[in-house]
């Protein structure tokens, strides 16, 4: 069994009160601040460059890059600067940055400390989904007993730098984990996406420049400040620098959260997991959650960075690593991504309000059995028409994630479409968890 680990983030989840600033310091929590604080703003934003961190919410954006964005602070731009924190994680398999609010909010605090010096903001705001409010007092604990120490507030470790820390709580819409949705969302309105230009680097919060990083990117600022650009940037690929959280859900022996090198494959996740459930293999997976092309046993040993999950034909995205065995429908499965996909779009745009109404109405005839076996090509075909029509044409990335396992599923599991058809409906056997052998479908 593989043991390429890299405990960074979670090196203290196992440590007794963890979430607490005394468990904190005792492990030389808040030290890198005076480092920080040592350095000018912008050296530490050249550092932060220096080390490859690329953006930990999906997209993969070069954090530092982004940080460079911002314009020169002059009379011609008086506006203050924000830095917001994107912990609004509600893609379906995403499951890193609650748990590490939870068992280590303090590396996350101390990470905004360090990120607002660097792009010399003195006001930071962390915006919490609202279904999790264990979360949310758990974050605002932390930030008040950061407060206590003298870790927030006026004139920092003596330092002459101010920052105020507000944690905010959403209201529970999966689209306000796009920024300019979060931003509508933090300024008091309903959260849907922003026409852009501008963005938020030039006018963002309150039409100021703004910062807005995942909360597994500002966590990492701490060791970045701590050890060093060559010690982050020695992890990882040649592109893809550092370490990842990885998180297993599914049809494994031991889910759970993996923090490892960028790079690690599949088969050494999920040699760490404990293998696939006894008695089943692997059918297909999700490398960054639902909102990315699904993969098959094909893909096993391709590395899990940026470029290498690119080069299969999907996205390494929050890299929530959904597990499936044979016993699952991958039409079932992908209706149900759908469905969600359908539920929580904003509406503002109509290729991604109409475009997902119109995949689950497909979707679930096929499921049901509703379409005869003689339109079974023409109806996959209108599928990927749907599709094309949708991906491309939204003012966000909600429809793009919406058609990627529609598109993905066919690809690799057309034959199982075609069994629906013949099948007059699901030919999996639900007592059996199994398709029909008479099916002639994938299994």
């Amino acid at each position: 069994m593989t043991d390429t680990l890299t405990p960074v983030l979670t090196d203290n989840w196992g440590t007794e009160r963890s979430w607490t600033i005394a468990a904190y310091e005792e492990r030389g929590g808040y030290r890198s601040l005076d480092a920080a604080f040592a350095m000018a703003p912008d050296d530490l934003v050249t550092m932060v460059k220096d080390s490859g961190l690329r953006g930990r919410g999906g997209a993969g954006f070069p954090t530092g890059m982004k940080w460079g964005f911002l314009p020169p602070m002059d009379e011609k731009n008086p506006k203050p600067r924000y830095l917001v924190v994107n912990a609004d994680e509600s893609e379906p398999g995403t499951c890193k940055d609650i748990p590490l609010m939870m068992a280590n909010p303090h590396v996350l605090v101390e990470g905004v400390i360090a990120s607002s010096y660097a792009i010399k903001a003195n006001h930071a705001f962390i915006y919490i989904r609202g279904e999790v409010l264990h979360v949310i007092r758990r974050v605002r604990q932390a930030v008040a007993e950061a407060y206590a120490a003298g870790h927030l507030g006026k004139d920092i470790h003596g330092s002459g730098f101010d920052l105020d820390v507000i944690v905010h709580a959403g209201a529970g819409a999966y689209i306000c984990g796009e920024e300019t949705a979060l931003l509508e969302g933090l300024e008091g309105r309903r959260g849907q996406p922003r026409l852009r230009p501008p963005f938020p680097a030039v006018a963002g919060l309150y039409a100021s420049p703004t910062v807005i990083n995942n909360v597994e990117s500002i966590a990492s600022v701490p060791g970045i400040v701590t050890n060093g650009a060559g010690w982050f940037s020695s992890m990882g690929t040649e592109k893809s620098k550092g370490h990842g959280i990885f998180s297993l859900s599914g049809h494994v022996a031991n889910p759970g959260q993996f923090e490892a090198p960028l790079g690690i494959t599949l088969r050494e996740l999920i040699d760490l997991a404990g293998g696939m459930r006894e008695g089943h293999e692997l059918k297909f997976w999700t490398p960054g959650g639902s909102s990315t092309p699904i993969l098959t046993t094909e893909h096993l040993d391709i590395p899990l960075d940026f470029e290498g999950v690119a080069a299969a034909g999907s996205m390494l995205g929050t890299r929530a690593l959904q597990i499936f065995d044979e016993t699952t429908c991958v039409v079932r499965a992908t209706l149900r991504w759908i469905e969600f996909y359908k539920h929580e779009s904003c509406g503002k745009c109509t290729p991604c309000r109409e475009g997902t109404w119109w995949l689950v109405q497909v979707l679930a005839k096929l499921e049901r059995g509703e379409i005869s076996p003689e339109d079974g090509n023409a109806t996959l075909d209108q599928l990927l028409d749907q599709c094309d029509n949708i991906f491309g044409r939204s003012f966000c990335a909600l429809a793009d994630g919406a058609v990627s396992p529609v598109m993905s599923s066919i690809q690799y599991f057309r034959d199982e479409f075609i069994a629906h058809l013949q099948n007059g409906g699901c030919p999996f056997d639900p007592s059996a968890s199994t398709l029909f052998a008479t099916a002639g479908a994938h299994a």
